[in-house]
């Protein structure tokens, strides 16, 4: 099984969880995911992930090696600073 692209990790992802915004960068190996979500409304960290984690189902265990994530409301997107690139 090829290693997915960030665009089919993206996917996966939008595919399971109603995002605002939604970025994934990586090497097909190790993936960073910029989440923005009304559905973590209410929610720490933790669940937040977990959230992300349900949405990519078995992927996470079979496919995907490693994602590491930003997750935030519409809320706390809006009011962070956003990188210049």
């Amino acid at each position: 099984m090829a290693d997915p692209t960030p665009v089919e990790v993206q996917s996966f992802i939008a595919a399971g969880l109603q995002c605002e915004t939604l970025q994934v960068e990586g090497d097909g190996r190790h993936f960073f995911a910029t989440i923005v979500s009304s559905e973590f409304e209410g929610l720490n960290r933790v669940k937040r992930h977990q959230r992300v984690y349900q949405a990519l189902g078995d992927r996470m265990r079979e496919q995907i090696h490693a994602l590491s994530m930003k997750t935030l409301t519409p809320t706390e997107y809006a009011a962070a600073p956003q990188d210049a690139t």
